[in-house]
């Protein structure tokens, strides 16, 4: 059973910095793509920025220059620094894998983590 866990969510003043963490477990090995991924109440799940195996990134356009993402590949871990953050930030977090092994064959599944709180208010 691969599982997703995300962690480091919280609540923060408007300015502050978090680091959001995502550890694998079980038999997921050669992840393609992680990345994060968020919806706030009342809206849709919305792309915060991806990370490949070759180490390219993209970012929406809301959270280019205030974070970044970065993935231990040994470790298939992946986070994400958000600094500078905004009210508008405020949502459910959650870790995405696209694309790994499972030690037998290559994995087309798209998976995703439980969620963490991220809320930034005074």
């Amino acid at each position: 059973q691969v599982q997703l866990v995300e962690s480091g969510g919280g609540l923060v003043q408007p300015g502050g910095s978090l680091r959001l963490s995502c550890a694998t477990s079980g038999r997921i090995f050669s992840i393609d793509t992680m990345g994060w991924y968020r919806q706030a109440p009342g809206k849709e799940r919305e792309l915060v920025a991806t990370i490949n195996s070759g180490g390219s990134t993209n970012y929406a356009d809301s959270v280019k220059g205030r974070f970044t993402i970065s993935r231990d590949r040994p470790e298939n871990t992946v986070y994400l620094r958000m600094n500078n953050l905004k009210p508008e930030d405020t949502a459910v977090y959650y870790c995405n894998v696209e694309g790994y092994y499972d030690g037998t064959d290559y994995r087309t599944d798209n998976l995703w983590g439980q969620g963490t709180q991220v809320t930034v208010s005074s």
